[in-house]
Parts: C-alpha cells; sequence; structure tokens
C-alpha cells in the first residue's frame, strides 16, 4: 500500500523532495542532463555558469542519494568521473523542460509585472 504523501504537512518527506527538485541547481543539473549523455564534473561547472565547485558537488550528491542522477568512476590517471540521471531522474525531464520553457517564454511579461510593481508609486499607501 502506498503511503499518502503530502508535502504541506510539516516533516513529510515528500516536502524536502519538492525543496530539492525546485533549487535552482537541481533544475539545470537535470535539464543539463536529460538528453541522457553522461556528463563529466568539469562539463558540468562550464554550462552552469556561476555554479560554485563546493555547491555542483553537494547538489550532484544530494541527486545521487535521491536515486536521479548516478555517479560512474573510471579508474584512470587522473580518475574520471561522469555522470548520468538514472530511469528515475529521466521522469522528471518533461515536467523540468516545460517549467524552463514557460520561465523563457513568459519572461517578458515577468519582467514588465517586476518594473511596474518596483516603481516608486506602485506600491504607496498600500498595508504591509
Amino acid at each position: 500500500m502506498k503511503e499518502a504523501w503530502d508535502p504541506y504537512e510539516r516533516g513529510c518527506p515528500s516536502r524536502e523532495l519538492l525543496n530539492r527538485i525546485g533549487d535552482k541547481w537541481t533544475v539545470l543539473v537535470l535539464g543539463e542532463l536529460a538528453d541522457g549523455r553522461a556528463r563529466r564534473f568539469s562539463a558540468l561547472r562550464a554550462r552552469l555558469s556561476g555554479v560554485s565547485e563546493k555547491m555542483l558537488t553537494q547538489t550532484l550528491r544530494h541527486l545521487e542519494r535521491d536515486g536521479l542522477v548516478t555517479r560512474t568512476l573510471y579508474a584512470t590517471v587522473p580518475p574520471r568521473v561522469e555522470y548520468q540521471l538514472t530511469a528515475l531522474g529521466q521522469t522528471l525531464s518533461e515536467p523540468l523542460s516545460a517549467l524552463r520553457k514557460w520561465s523563457v517564454d513568459h519572461m517578458v511579461e515577468v519582467e514588465a509585472a517586476r518594473t511596474a510593481y518596483d516603481a516608486p508609486s506602485a506600491n504607496a499607501g498600500t498595508a504591509d
């Protein structure tokens, strides 16, 4: 019998998983691996502009722990490590692709809304 997971409930493990999937670096790592090809750490870091080595390492470890990414170590000199989506990780490709597409398709409207909100007179007289 499947447990009833509810991310709105404090302490529910599905909330932690939802937070992980929604993390910006997770979304970008999974997106980069979505084509099914394995990537080396250095290739991921080069593609994900702005990610620190520490943050990428942490993100990849979490994804591996959650069963979304596999880490393969090749006994070469120097050692080579590659990351690839698991079958479970592949199931996130479509929904994350839809979110990525939405963000690109609607960026103009979002920027306009931000500009309007940030205008000095936009929030005058509103209660917090």
